[in-house]
């Protein structure tokens, strides 16, 4: 199985590297540009993912998630606004997605990955999270102790995002950047017959020329690779795997698939 994702937010990672940048009129003009090149390819591949949204993008490109809706994808929760998260966003990305769209929504993955009150999250009706990244990134993750396959925890079905056996490679967005092809494409089959299945996440943003825009002053490894030939490595990506025989899923068949301890993973609960 293989479960794709993307953090369909307002672009703000100019902010990060010290750039004055107006997230909801530029990021969203970047956003949804990415977004509906992201639709493309899965439309292309014919395959479907997750679109883990911030309510400020669903409030401000109603359109794209309407496409989202109607091509069949699932929509989850990533928090309010991207930027600064809070702790009511648990509780109020979900009522304002479920308002907007009239689904369900399911699964929550926290901006940036931060820690977040699994209580909480439980207590406002998901079914699974989505935040956690188990490997070592240095300035933004330390989680080496973390199982790295699906758990049970608190009532919530962590979903960590994939990482390699043994070495815990990260498999998340900026590796499809920046490692060599054919080695993503061998990491990610080797995952999924050691794990039994596969996720990742990227964002809509990497899908746009970030290199016609040094005013962004983004790092090379975050541009590199990114919009159209970003495009042709996702396809790439999925093409392969396709061919040899994954099917394609969303978390929230993931999270289904867990539970009823169909997966290869055994599964785990911690307390």
């Amino acid at each position: 199985m293989v479960a794709l994702s993307f953090d369909t937010e307002e672009f703000d990672v100019p902010r990060e590297h010290g750039v004055e940048w107006d997230t909801l009129k530029g990021g969203m003009e970047v956003s949804v540009y990415g977004t509906n090149r992201i639709l493309d390819c899965l439309k292309e591949c014919g395959v479907k993912a997750t679109f883990f949204c911030t309510s400020n993008f669903a409030q401000n490109a109603p359109e794209t998630i309407r496409r989202i809706m109607d091509e069949g994808h699932e929509i989850a929760a990533h928090g309010c606004d991207h930027w600064e998260p809070k702790p009511t966003d648990l509780a109020d990305s979900k009522r304002i997605l479920e308002q907007q769209t009239g689904l369900v929504v399911k699964g929550y993955r926290q901006p940036r990955m931060f820690p977040l009150d699994l209580a909480e999250l439980k207590r406002n009706g998901y079914v699974y999270n989505a935040s956690l990244n188990p490997c070592f990134i240095p300035g933004r993750y330390m989680h080496l102790s973390t199982p790295r396959t699906c758990f049970i925890e608190d009532g919530i079905v962590q979903i960590p995002a994939s990482v390699s056996p043994l070495l815990r490679l990260p498999m998340f967005w900026l590796a499809l950047h920046n490692f060599p092809l054919w080695y993503y494409k061998r990491l990610a089959r080797r995952i999924i017959h050691h794990d039994g299945y596969f996720n990742t996440y990227f964002h809509p943003w990497e899908f746009y020329q970030l290199c016609d825009h040094p005013e962004f002053r983004l790092p090379y490894i975050i541009r590199h690779n990114s919009g159209d030939k970003m495009y042709d490595r996702l396809r790439q990506v999925i093409t392969c795997l396709k061919d040899n025989g994954a099917v394609f899923c969303t978390y929230s068949q993931l999270a289904h698939t867990y539970e009823n301890g169909t997966l290869k993973t055994k599964p785990i609960v911690k307390s």
